[in-house]
């Protein structure tokens, strides 16, 4: 018998991934995976970079800086500028994804039974990294208007009174994955203001920032920290080029104070001594190359009319039967059944008529609201966002069928 550590004796895997059998079945439409749309990748441009970069041969194919390559931080760096954060390279580490990110930070500032709080509900693999470092989770409530402060000002008060001051707090302010809620700027700045007051890391994830279809940006955390004397100390920034350009990049970064990153590149070493030269190479040409503002139009124009679909036809299918919130950008809709069939008994039905989602119980940290569902609207085409929704409206009405008296004495 092998002798697994604790954490990994009964692992849960992804719930998302979970359902990645099913993809294959012929006619399958997905709401399930969070995947950028493949269409709009932006190959043309990709492939100008790639071919720069490998210009530069042999900086492409040896080991680089753990940190990243300076020429992709300074690239960085002016992303950043053009998003109201004025940082250095030296405030920078390079990540595999900014996933890599979050768990450096973990390891450098949670040690088992530490308190780290997130928002309910958040992204699932997430949870799952906190859970694998053994921190004890807090979930705090989120609204249409992002997480509510009020509520975590509660517990941060029941907390201090009982010396348990969470270390972290987690959140993703922009169009939450799965919520897709955007925090309003004044509850970040009341955020910043109890982060500063109570002292913990508040940890921003911004990858779905950029993918805006409607309605006016709002400053990230990071920006707003300025504002706010001492917050510039609490914050640590985490980003990527995964919904933006392309996951399979794997490239991601975070923006931090300088004592938290170097314990980070410390981790990293110790973790993958360094992310691929080669690939941040193609990033880094590619951001100059000047063509991430004229594709992010593109596809925050197609995400924006898919978003417009799905809500539409959520409505025309299941009625009041689901209720929501159309989020303004990112890539996702939280949805809740108002009666009384689970969104797992929904999805049963609806995978045996060619359609998915993913059931809202992996996306808490409690698991109890088995009414909550998330839809992707991102990959799927207009047209099979019109035909999932109908297929899920088929799939609630045998649902309700299959709990009537006749099909129970059946």
């Amino acid at each position: 018998m092998y002798r697994f550590s604790s954490v990994y004796l009964n692992p849960k895997g992804s719930p998302i991934r979970a359902l990645y059998k099913h993809l294959s079945e012929p006619g399958m439409i997905s709401f399930a995976g969070g995947y950028p749309d493949p269409q709009l990748f932006d190959v043309e441009g990709l492939g100008a970079a790639s071919e720069r970069a490998f210009a530069n041969s042999k900086a492409c194919l040896e080991y680089g800086a753990t940190e990243g390559t300076p020429r992709l931080k300074e690239a960085i760096v002016q992303l950043m500028h053009e998003r109201d954060v004025h940082t250095t390279p030296e405030n920078i580490i390079v990540t595999t994804g900014s996933q890599q990110a979050f768990d450096l930070v973990l390891r450098v500032l949670v040690e088992k039974g530490d308190s780290v709080f997130v928002e309910q509900p958040t992204y699932s693999t997430n949870i799952q990294a906190v859970q694998a470092h053994q921190a004890q989770v807090s979930a705090v409530p989120v609204t249409a208007e992002g997480m509510d402060v009020q509520a975590l000002e509660r517990m941060l008060a029941s907390a201090s009174a009982q010396g348990e001051i969470p270390k972290l707090l987690y959140t993703i302010p922009n169009f939450s994955n799965p919520s897709g809620a955007t925090l309003t700027v004044e509850r970040r700045i009341r955020l910043l203001q109890l982060a500063v007051q109570y002292q913990f890391v508040l940890v921003e994830d911004d990858p779905y920032g950029g993918l805006r279809f409607s309605g006016d940006a709002v400053p990230s955390l990071m920006a707003l920290a300025s504002q706010v004397p001492g917050a510039q100390d609490w914050v640590v920034h985490m980003s990527s080029l995964s919904k933006i350009v392309a996951p399979g990049l794997r490239v991601g970064w975070a923006v931090a104070p300088v004592e938290i990153l170097k314990r980070c590149s410390v981790a990293k070493q110790s973790a993958d001594v360094g992310s691929s030269p080669w690939v941040q190479g193609i990033a880094a040409e590619y951001l100059a190359s000047g063509r991430l503002n004229t594709h992010l139009g593109h596809i925050c124009a197609a995400y924006g009319a898919k978003c417009r679909a799905l809500a539409h036809g959520l409505r025309q299918e299941l009625g009041d039967a689901i209720s929501f919130h159309e989020p303004s950008g990112g890539m996702f809709v939280w949805a809740r059944l108002t009666g009384d069939i689970s969104a797992a008994e929904l999805l049963t039905h609806a995978i045996a008529r060619g359609v998915m989602f993913v059931p809202g119980e992996g996306f808490q940290a409690d698991g109890v609201d088995r009414f909550t569902l998330r839809l992707s609207f991102a990959t799927p085409s207009l047209e099979e966002v019109a035909q999932g929704c109908r297929r899920l409206g088929e799939a609630l009405t045998a649902a309700r069928a299959a709990r009537s008296p006749q099909a129970l004495v059946a």
